[in-house]
């Protein structure tokens, strides 16, 4: 999905550029975006090729390994092309830092492009996300209470705790050595005594001697002791932390994840999360070590009364299960675990009582973890080839395939991984979030809907019988989230007039946004009142419509969009003549529309809605050329455009022309293209008012025709002939 060449040309040199939009936020929208710009993705590359990076279309790349490993290719040679200008210009610390991106680059994604071509995917529309929320005046419910828990005063905690069993580890390993070397010291000197003949060992020296074995004794007694209580601490509050902080932060994760999944705010926090929890887990396995040095001495010296024995055992099987639970939550980076994790992937494995329907993946499900599919040195694993197949029913027929499949039915991905460290085999199983199977891409829509739906109503990671008895959503969230859908998708939230036309279309009335509850059937299921689709459909097909024909025009603000014809009628009435909007179609799907206004010479104000345009005529001819070009007819005068300007008074030129595929004035010219010996012709959309009082005041819009084409028709008709080939029903839209 991507924009014609013509309008992609046109963006690209006329529009500012996204990264400049960015860089005029303020600093707290900034800071955001901050947070997703590290070493996989250097921000030096992200400033210095701009342009160029959101000319390419990533999204696409992103599932075609040919495509993304041409863009690699054509972005080490952009680096490339840096490098020689800077190096002109002797600036030798911009120098020295392309090298060393274009090398990190090279080495990352060499064996991997289609990595970086998601990375880079979602940055571009994490920064679309936080333009349209710059935008937004208001932030939803969900988007405070996500910022909430990102900021919280408890993540400052768990880091400062983090560090703090880190310290406390390490200053028990002196205090291992330090035991160590006392007992060293004992064992010579008892040796040494053990040597001596009977009758040395009855001299006042060696009594002595053996006073300070004694003391000494004595002292490792009570270090054994401390050294225990304190490993015994450690252990202490690290499990504290496990069940109480970072459990909560990793839920607060999961749950910000969930809403990312639906379009929402990227927010980071796994890579301090994933630091905390390898630093947990190097100071419990550096406490194993502590162990085993202390069962070493014990093999060396015991006595009675002698506390490593009794404490030594309880303390690590305590460190072996926290160690366990550290590891399920597969969020520990030690480079010892490389290529030594296998992990296995099955679909349905527990879903048989949830749904009749089974499937098996198909393809290699069994791989090794390790760093070279990982950005940023983390183990990982890519399953690139894997398909489900739908399993044969018990009684030897398929099950329901087709078109007709469910797209609110759940399924479950699991991966079982087993883990040898250290004399330790742990055995893991996690599951994705639900995902919805579809055998036809029409089917699309609604399992995105399905997807949505969950992910907005629930934190639970595995509720498969969730559509067995979907809850209701709020409104206010539900707006919330399909602003969302336009800020990913299209590069530009829904503002607060635009919500309140989606609140009425989905309630048939004005409403409170906070106490209203909205079902899953109002929202995707029950066909809008008088019309053969749902909403949810109808939204779809409108965002469709705006990635694939009017992107530039939407991203600019210019498209009104989500207005009602009332309304519209409202906000036009006292406007200068020929002031028009843009709207979407309530009743054509995937259309869009303009209306605008004009006076008789009695005063009274008409208005007038175009046929909407679809993605068919949309494809033939760019959006604003046709509102450059558009014309009316009336009786026999010349055909004359009737839009001047763009709600509330901005002139349409001043409004449209960077994204005008050519000027005017340039069309007439032989030579700019055409077969040689001809004028080239243009395609204008042309509509006829009818005068007659009786007639409807809103005008249909016709196929276009060229002006070549229209002179012929008034040289050899008569102007009855010429108005009945022009007429066409109206639309009621």
């Amino acid at each position: 999905m991507q924009l014609s060449l013509v309008s992609m040309f046109n963006h690209f040199f006329f529009s500012m550029s996204q990264w400049s939009q960015v860089q005029q936020l303020e600093i707290k929208f900034l800071e955001q975006v901050d947070q997703f710009y590290d070493d996989n993705f250097p921000m030096e590359i992200r400033h210095l090729l701009a342009q160029w990076i959101e000319s390419q279309d990533w999204e696409a790349a992103s599932n075609n390994e040919a495509m993304a490993t041409i863009l690699l290719q054509n972005l080490l040679i952009q680096v490339d092309e840096q490098l020689d200008r800077v190096s002109q210009e002797k600036n030798l610390l911009l120098i020295h830092n392309l090298k060393r991106i274009r090398k990190l680059l090279q080495g990352k994604y060499h064996g991997n492009p289609m990595h970086i071509a998601v990375i880079i995917s979602n940055c571009l529309r994490e920064e679309r996300r936080i333009l349209a929320a710059a935008s937004m005046p208001v932030q939803g419910p969900l988007e405070k209470s996500l910022q909430n828990s990102v900021v919280s005063e408890r993540q400052r905690n768990v880091e400062h705790k983090v560090s703090a069993i880190k310290n406390s580890a390490q200053m028990t390993d002196q205090d291992v050595k330090y035991l160590e070397d006392l007992q060293e010291e004992f064992d010579f000197r008892y040796k040494t005594i053990q040597s001596l003949e009977q009758s040395d060992k009855n001299s006042a020296l060696i009594k002595q001697e053996m006073l300070t074995l004694q003391a000494m004794l004595n002292t490792l007694d009570y270090k054994r002791k401390e050294v225990l209580s304190k490993i015994g601490r450690v252990i202490h509050e690290i499990d504290a932390l496990m069940n109480n902080m970072l459990t909560e932060e990793l839920l607060d994760w999961k749950r910000r994840q969930q809403i990312a999944c639906i379009g929402g705010p990227l927010h980071g926090g796994l890579d301090q999360l994933q630091n905390c929890f390898t630093l947990l887990a190097e100071s419990l396995f550096q406490v194993r070590r502590q162990l085993e040095k202390l069962d070493e001495l014990l093999t060396r010296l015991t006595y009675d009364g002698d506390p490593i024995p009794v404490q030594r055992p309880q303390l690590l099987e305590k460190v072996n299960f926290l160690l366990y639970n550290l590891f399920r939550k597969l969020l520990i980076k030690l480079p010892e675990l490389n290529y030594q994790i296998r992990v296995k992937a099955t679909i349905d494995k527990n879903v048989s009582t949830v749904s009749n329907r089974r499937f098996v993946l198909c393809g290699t499900h069994v791989k090794a973890m390790n760093m070279d599919e990982s950005a940023n040195g983390s183990l990982s694993v890519e399953f690139r080839h894997l398909q489900p197949k739908e399993m044969k029913s018990s009684a030897g027929s398929k099950g329901n395939e087709g078109p007709h499949m469910v797209t609110e039915e759940l399924h479950s991905i699991s991966f079982e991984t087993q883990v040898c460290l250290y004399g330790l085999t742990i055995n893991l199983e996690t599951s994705s979030l639900p995902v919805v199977m579809i055998s036809n891409v029409s089917q699309l829509p609604n399992a995105w809907a399905s997807i949505i739906w969950y992910n907005l109503s629930t934190n639970d990671p595995q509720n498969l019988s969730f559509f067995n008895n979907p809850p209701a959503a709020t409104l206010s969230q539900l707006l919330e989230v399909l602003s969302w859908q336009f800020s990913s998708y299209v590069g530009r939230g829904l503002n607060s007039e635009q919500l309140n036309m989606l609140a009425e279309k989905l309630t048939g009335q004005q409403v409170s946004y906070n106490d209203y509850q909205l079902s899953w059937a109002k929202f995707c299921k029950e066909h809008l009142p008088g019309k053969s689709f749902t909403f949810w459909v109808w939204l779809e097909a409108i965002l469709d419509l705006i990635k694939k024909h009017i992107l530039p025009l939407w991203i600019d603000g210019y498209i009104m969009g989500f207005v009602s014809k009332e309304k519209e009628r409202i906000l036009l009435k006292d406007k200068t003549p020929g002031t028009f909007l843009l709207r979407f179609s309530e009743s054509n799907l995937g259309g869009i529309t303009f209306t605008w206004v004009d006076q008789l010479e009695n005063g009274e104000v008409r208005f007038h809605s175009v046929e909407p345009y679809n993605k068919g005529r949309l494809t033939a001819l760019p959006f604003a050329d046709i509102l450059r070009d558009y014309k009316v007819i009336m009786a026999d005068n010349v055909p004359e455009n009737p839009l001047k300007y763009l709600y509330p008074d901005i002139p349409k030129d001043k409004a449209f022309g960077k994204h005008y595929s050519c000027q005017p004035n340039e069309v007439s010219k032989p030579s700019e293209g055409g077969v040689k010996g001809y004028v080239p012709s243009v395609f204008i959309p042309v509509s006829k008012i009818l005068i007659d009082s009786t007639d409807p005041h809103s005008p249909s819009d016709l196929l276009p025709m060229s002006p070549s084409v229209y002179a012929v028709l008034r040289e050899h008709l008569s102007p009855t002939v010429i108005e009945t080939a022009l007429s066409s029903p109206y639309s009621t839209d």
